[in-house]
């Protein structure tokens, strides 16, 4: 098996130390390189070709949010992982919108990080479905809600019945499994909307789809919201 190689990006040598140490113990990862400023991440990106970097938020020069932003928008980019203290909502979701896979808290017990550098790996965003929906109903974004309302429904206006019922049930935090026997389709169909939707719209990951769907205004609990 082909080891999932990490970069670790954190200003505080302590920090990088202590997860090179946590992650240096499993067989199936390798860190490959660390940094201490956001901007190192795409030379060392470049030249060692991770397939995860662990992204600290607050960085002297270039902080953690352009960087991934940076990372994100290039071609076949690594998955990110955002390193912060769950008090940092707004730049957590600004970090999920650019394409992050998710986040990780700093005090995380060890084999947690472990596990969630091997979700990240296999495609997997490191969000639980009622982690993602706190976030989401906390942070109001940069833009009004209603402009922003807009915005997604302009985008999601693209995606045909079935994938709107799909990205739905993504925003919800359903998996591919529970999607296909709540809307009576195999498993394989699943992944194919999914993989439809996120080309139609030019989206990252689910984390992005279930975002979306939200400030359309399209979950349950948005209708429940928006009720006077």
């Amino acid at each position: 098996m082909t080891a999932i190689k990490v970069l670790l990006v954190d200003d505080d040598p302590l920090v990088r130390a202590g997860l090179r140490l946590m992650l240096g113990g499993a067989a199936d990862i390798e860190v490959v390189g660390e940094a201490g400023d956001g901007s190192e991440v795409a030379p060392l990106v470049e030249r060692l070709a991770p397939d995860v970097v662990l992204m600290d938020i607050r960085m002297p020069t270039v902080d953690g949010l352009a960087a991934t932003e940076l990372l994100r928008a290039g071609e076949h980019p690594p998955e990110v992982v955002v390193l912060t203290t769950f008090h940092a909502d707004e730049q957590v979701l600004r970090a999920l919108r650019a394409g992050a896979a998710g986040f990780v808290l700093k005090d995380t017990r060890p084999a947690e990080i472990v596990a969630a550098v091997r979700k990240v790996a296999a495609g997997v965003p490191v969000l639980s479905p009622a982690v993602t929906r706190q976030l989401i109903s906390r942070v109001a974004g940069d833009d009004p809600r209603r402009d922003r309302s807009r915005l997604a429904r302009q985008r999601l206006a693209a995606l045909g019945e079935r994938e709107r019922e799909v990205a739905v049930a993504i925003g919800r935090g359903r998996p591919n499994a529970d999607i296909a026997a709540e809307l009576y389709m195999s498993l394989a169909t699943v992944k194919t909307h999914v993989s439809r939707i996120l080309t139609k719209l030019e989206l990252n990951n689910r984390v992005q789809i279930a975002l979306l769907a939200h400030d359309a205004g399209w979950l349950p609990q948005d209708e429940q919201e928006a009720r006077p």
